[in-house]
């Protein structure tokens, strides 16, 4: 029989490893809940139609990466590779834009993405993201940013940078969009990039290649070309990341790989990953909303790789979360030892501790073996002796200090020792 195994490329986080993912998860989720932002869960899939209208036909995302598979009804439908599109789906199927504005919503979770597996770039990878949806406002810009800051601060990451630009708007941009065009006609691309940079001309200033890049010096630059209102909208953000103490360094030739960011763009990256090394980032998306079929609104979001930041939090040696998964280990002695441990047990989680016993009528060796391995400050024996006096036998497992106990006491007596 073949051995089973999880697909190429999917990332699985296992205790007591697993602490550090459920920290970071936690840690920037917990940054946008200060900011506001209430919690949507979003489909795993969608029909294809969405990520191929919202995402760009021209992104590698659509063209090579998503999963696309026919249900029984020959309808296309699609593993979400990305979370905005899906959010965008959301709020126009259940009105949300028919409120108050901005709505502003966090969400996380698994994409996927057929991708060549490498450290940092997986099949089946985690992110936390926010969307913030109806109002312009640099101001609103500076938030979403701010709250992907924090998120990674209050982690204890210090390594990281945030590069910023602006990608313009339908005003500006078509004017540029021709500059390039012009610029790219001049170079000697492959007929894949030549393609390419017909559908979306801008997708080529994010080619990573040696021989491209060379040729892009001296490229015209969107940040250069930017409308009235897009310089000042702009000029407005950096002003407001200024005041909140945020640094960043301006990269122009920043595109990201979704066709529908326009003005603010942004990356968090860590250099301490190597070539994988954009941790999150995200950016303004005007006009997104209205390609698929809603109001004709702007919004701005991010979404945060959770893998690679924990990848970042391990360059940087930083600690996260416990690896103790529990915090009293109950050790029954015999068969009515067990019966009163099931209710201790019971008695102890209501509590708010994690409790866990030791099943199978294994014996007070192996039983005491699974305590220490447990990572449990304390257990508790009980036997047939302790139930007839009503007590059972409570010891540190840090001290080996051991005392006869009160079995109705031992809860308070173990939440008291970690207070």
């Amino acid at each position: 029989m073949t051995e089973l195994t999880a697909p190429k490329g999917v990332m699985e986080y296992l205790p007591p490893d697993s602490v550090t993912f459920v920290a970071v998860r936690n840690a920037l989720a917990a940054a946008a809940v200060r900011g506001a932002y209430g919690y949507v869960e979003l489909s795993v899939f969608e029909a294809t139609e969405l990520f191929v209208r919202g995402v760009g036909e021209s992104t590698d995302v659509v063209s090579k990466e998503m999963y696309t598979f026919a249900d029984r009804g020959g309808r296309s439908l699609t593993l979400r590779p990305e979370g905005t599109a899906g959010v965008m789906r959301t709020v126009i199927e259940h009105g949300l834009d028919r409120g108050q504005l901005p709505v502003k919503l966090y969400y996380a979770g698994p994409f996927f993405r057929a991708e060549r597996p490498q450290l940092g770039r997986y099949r089946q990878f985690y992110q936390v993201g926010v969307e913030a949806i109806g109002v312009d406002d640099p101001a609103l810009d500076a938030e979403v940013i701010a709250i992907a800051d924090e998120g990674y601060r209050s982690l204890g990451l210090t390594g990281f940078r945030l590069d910023l630009t602006s990608l313009g708007d339908a005003t500006c941009r078509p004017v540029y969009r021709e500059r390039l065009s012009e610029f790219l006609r001049g170079l000697d691309l492959d007929e894949p990039t030549r393609t390419r940079a017909m559908i979306n001309p801008l997708r080529v200033l994010d080619d990573k290649r040696a021989s491209v890049r060379r040729q892009l010096a001296g490229v015209p630059l969107m940040i250069d070309n930017l409308c009235g209102v897009c310089t000042a909208h702009f000029a407005e953000l950096r002003a407001h990341l200024d005041a909140l103490g945020i640094g960043y360094e301006l990269n122009p030739m920043l595109v990201r790989g979704l066709d529908y960011y326009t003005k603010t763009t942004f990356e968090f990256v860590h250099p301490g990953l190597g070539s994988q090394s954009g941790l999150g980032g995200g950016g303004r998306y005007d006009g997104l909303m209205a390609s698929l079929g809603g109001s004709d609104l702007s919004g701005v979001g991010f979404g945060l790789g959770l893998d690679r930041t924990v990848l970042a939090c391990r360059a940087e040696g930083l600690t996260l979360g416990t690896e103790r998964r529990v915090d009293v280990f109950l050790v029954p002695l015999s068969a009515a030892g067990r019966a009163r441990a099931v209710m201790v047990a019971g008695q102890g989680r209501a509590a708010g501790l994690r409790v866990d016993l030791a099943y199978g009528g294994r014996g007070l060796k192996g039983a005491m073996k699974a305590a220490d391995r447990s990572g449990a400050a304390f257990a508790v024996l009980i036997g047939d002796r302790d139930l007839e006096t009503g007590v059972g036998q409570l010891k540190n497992l840090v001290t080996g200090a051991q005392v006869a106990l009160p079995l109705d006491e031992v809860v308070a007596a173990v939440l008291a020792a970690g207070s």
